[in-house]
């Protein structure tokens, strides 16, 4: 009752956001501070039973400002610092200080984005950056049409429900039973949410037909070939086909051209799923691992990866301007009014599935601003060189073996470590068994110890074994020692 809109509201309100920014300015301060943890793990139990004063459970009375300063602290104290410079964990990580300010003013103009009439410059800003992502992808003769969407994973579904309906504007009135059996085909080292995108679509998961990679973690053009002219003889109709430019594991780039030729000789549509490398288009000395998404229909593409822009910012472009609208279009005529006294086409609230969206563009925009496209691509160029660094020192060390020999095309870089009780040992199936505990109890250990944090995974028959990634501008080359010295640490005396 103390602050804003209460009468003589002002100067509680000052103090209370002064004292939260203080609050989060010292937060900021230890995140960048190597001496700092990474965590304070603690169990689900211990958090729902309470810390030190941090009660989870609501109360049915109001608490005290000083009460909801405390919780602010501790809610950050029990966090994970994701923009450490020892966090290698996820693909979006590090913190950039125009961005926050950009989601601070983003969260004080609490807006829609359904229309220009309550969001004018959130939605010029949002289609000005379309038509600059339009640009790079190489479509940049076309009318830009995209949307920002919750993530990467309803961009993948955006692709999917335009291609659907481009191949059958029916569906949207009466549904799959219209239709006939209809495939998808994605690497099988795509992401999942191809799977979730179809099984909510009523598409299905079995009509998802997963293309068989390398080596390397790229799709073989020819499988991809052979499966959609057996999904034909079958009697089904193949109608989109998704390539990846940075698979989530290997980092992997799929050969964009000759799956484009593929997709142009059958009718398909190709959507490329660049929510990971997409950033990778701001680099001149990377980009052309993108070569041919040019030709691609639609193209997904998360900033809040590779371009450390805070989450979530996830954008779907299509090369086709006017599919969204009328895909998704249903007119609702308490909010798209056509007699409005401005032109109706920046209401974007239509092209999408969503009716309230979040302005998820304003602080990319900000970003932008702050950067230019040469600050994106130095900061890029910069994670890259920390893969290549960290791929150098793992084949100088003989506790540490790469999953694959090849450069990193990407900032990933997989690879195990061998502790001293398995060396010397047949490399059989019980040395596997015995290999794939090792990455998840040193991980256990690091998440105790709250030092550092790297993600692990198994993939087909190989066991588990660490993924390192760098998305993160605060992160050096002493980090990626250290890294390395921390899981040998860990590891020296682990007994399998």
């Amino acid at each position: 009752t103390d602050l804003l809109p209460a009468r003589n509201g002002e100067q509680y309100t000052e103090g209370f956001l002064l004292e939260v920014f203080n609050i989060l300015f010292s937060y900021i301060r230890k995140t960048f501070d190597r001496k700092s943890k990474v965590l304070d793990f603690h169990h689900p139990h211990q958090l729902l039973e309470g810390l030190e004063g941090f009660n989870l459970e609501l109360s049915d009375q109001p608490e005290p400002l000083e009460q909801i300063l405390g919780d602010c602290r501790d809610t950050l104290k029990y966090g994970v610092k994701t923009a450490h410079p020892r966090y290698f964990n996820q693909l979006s990580s590090g913190l950039d200080m125009v961005g926050l300010a950009g989601e601070w003013l983003t969260a004080a103009a609490n807006t829609n984005m359904f229309t220009y009439e309550i969001a004018p410059v959130f939605i010029i800003m949002e289609g000005l950056l379309i038509k600059k992502m339009h640009e790079l992808v190489g479509w940049g003769e076309l009318e830009a049409d995209g949307i920002f969407s919750p993530g990467g994973t309803l961009s993948n579904l955006y692709s999917v429900l335009i291609a659907r309906y481009k191949f059958f504007p029916i569906v949207k009135l009466k549904g799959m039973a219209s239709l006939p059996r209809i495939v998808l085909f994605t690497s099988e080292h795509s992401h999942y949410s191809f799977q979730k995108a179809s099984a909510a679509l009523g598409i299905g998961i079995e009509n998802v037909i997963a293309v068989k990679c390398d080596e390397r973690g790229k799709m073989i053009p020819s499988d991809l070939d052979e499966k959609i002219i057996t999904q034909k003889e079958n009697g089904h109709v193949p109608f989109y086909v998704s390539a990846t430019a940075g698979t989530t594991v290997y980092g992997a780039f799929d050969p964009f051209v000759k799956i484009a030729d593929i997709c142009q000789k059958h009718g398909l549509w190709m959507h490329v799923d660049a929510a990971w490398g997409g950033g990778l288009l701001l680099s001149k000395k990377h980009r052309t691992k993108l070569s041919g998404i040019d030709r691609a229909n639609s193209v997904t593409w998360n900033p809040h990866k590779m371009m450390g822009v805070p989450l979530q910012c996830s954008a779907v472009l299509f090369r086709e301007k006017g599919l969204l609208q009328a895909c998704n279009e249903l007119s609702a005529n308490y909010l798209f009014q056509p007699d409005k006294q401005y032109d109706v086409s920046y209401d974007t609230g239509d092209k999408t599935i969503q009716c309230g969206r979040h302005v998820d563009a304003f602080k990319l925009w900000l970003m932008w601003k702050a950067k230019g496209t040469r600050g994106f691509e130095l900061q890029i160029d910069s994670c890259m060189e920390n893969a290549e660094y960290l791929y150098k020192k793992l084949k100088s060390r003989n506790d540490f073996e790469l999953v694959f020999p090849d450069e990193p095309e990407h900032t990933n870089v997989c690879f195990w470590y061998i502790p001293p009780s398995l060396k010397g040992m047949p490399r059989d199936k019980e040395w596997n068994t015995k290999l794939h505990k090792v990455a998840a109890k040193i991980k256990a250990q690091m998440m105790e110890e709250g030092t550092v944090m790297v993600s692990y995974q198994p993939l087909k028959d190989k066991p588990n074994f660490f993924r390192m990634v760098f998305s993160n501008p605060a992160s050096k080359k002493s980090d990626i020692d250290f890294l390395l010295d921390e899981i040998e640490r860990l590891g020296s005396d682990l007994e399998i």
